[in-house]
């Protein structure tokens, strides 16, 4: 009996966006979320390629064409932005974030480990620190690169939008994601925030090199 292919499930629209290796991940990110979007792929390329370009470039022959155009912002690459990144153990899971210098690979922050949360609260709170620090030092130019655009949607909201179960083990986590949200209600960031294009550039800097 052939052994049954793995598959990989792409929520553009669920509880928690992203990518997962199961049905039961994935089926557990949409069950009673209004207007969920989802979809499976047969590679784990093809699935982070999808998830990067929204759901708008998924398969289809009307579809293929647009998926392979290059992004208009990934003509350059800019050098002396600052990119971040967050990795997760588990969904929940371990979680930690950083952000490293694009040109030279210096790493300018790191935080974590902490416990029970997400890969999307990681890449939230990267790019507010980031932008918290650009501010303290009055850079209000350099660009922050991120491959999240849960991440940079839940910016421009000021919310962060996840269905993470808080408890004692992961309080420190709410604590700040409060204290993220509540500067972003008070600032305004006028750095630019930059969705780097992971198909035509590769993995980000500031990746942790986990996959």
């Amino acid at each position: 009996m052939a052994a049954k292919k793995q598959k990989y499930y792409v929520v553009w629209q669920g509880h928690e966006p992203g990518v997962y290796k199961s049905w039961p991940e994935c089926q557990a990110q949409v069950k009673n979320y209004p207007n969920a979007r989802y979809k499976s792929y047969s590679s784990l390329a093809e699935a982070r390629d999808a998830y990067d370009h929204g759901p708008e470039y998924s398969d289809g022959p009307k579809n293929k064409k647009r998926r392979t155009m290059p992004n208009p912002q990934a003509a350059e690459i800019n050098q002396k932005a600052l990119s971040v990144d967050a990795a997760c153990s588990g969904n929940p899971g371990i979680m930690e974030y950083r952000a490293v210098w694009v040109g030279s690979g210096v790493e300018e922050f790191k935080k974590g480990p902490y416990q029970q949360g997400t890969n999307n609260i990681g890449e939230f709170l990267a790019i507010v620190h980031a932008a918290a620090l650009f501010q303290k030092e009055g850079n209000t130019s350099t660009p922050i690169y991120t491959d999240s655009r849960t991440a940079m949607a839940w910016v421009r909201k000021k919310k962060a939008n996840t269905q993470l179960k808080f408890n004692a083990r992961n309080a420190t986590l709410k604590r700040l994601i409060e204290r993220a949200e509540l500067w972003l209600r008070n600032n305004k960031i006028p750095n630019p925030i930059l969705k780097w294009d992971t198909k035509i550039w590769g993995e980000i800097p500031a990746d942790f090199g986990r996959k």
